[in-house]
């Protein structure tokens, strides 16, 4: 015994039952009764009428239980190191109490202070042995700016 599918709404045309409709490019289609076959000829879309098979599977109507729902995998948090810090010092540095934190941070910006005065200074110095008259652009040029 050959059962067939109806062509729009899905459900099973046993023998003897339902209509073939024959288009003018010669496809055949079946029908189960004339309200599918009405729908159809109506240019009707199966996908938004709510008692056809192809609605109910795109709207997840009446899955059974057996279909368990897919587990998803939680994310794990991976602590890795980064380019110039290994992961032991950003630990290191994380677990640090906040009082030493404080006393690097006011090191390390008096070091940087004694040494932008420590550049000034010879900065200062070498720009004071240098005898030579400032000569402008112009003068430099041929101009007559050095009479």
């Amino acid at each position: 015994m050959r059962v067939d599918r109806c062509d729009f709404s899905g459900y099973k045309v046993y023998p003897s039952r339902g209509k073939v409709y024959v288009r003018g490019d010669s496809k055949t289609f079946r029908f189960l009764n004339h309200k599918s076959e009405s729908l159809f000829l109506q240019r009707k879309n199966p996908r938004k009428i709510a008692w056809t098979q192809v609605y109910r599977r795109m709207h997840k109507k009446g899955i059974t239980e057996e279909v368990a729902k897919k587990r998803s995998r939680k994310n794990v948090k991976v602590q890795r190191g980064i380019v110039g810090a290994d992961l032991a010092s950003i630990l290191a540095k994380r677990t640090a109490k906040p009082e030493v934190r404080a006393a690097a941070r006011a090191a390390a910006i008096t070091k940087a202070k004694t040494e932008k005065r420590d550049k000034e200074a010879s900065k200062a110095a070498t720009r004071g042995q240098s005898n030579v008259p400032k000569v402008s652009k112009q003068a430099m040029k041929g101009g007559k700016g050095g009479r």
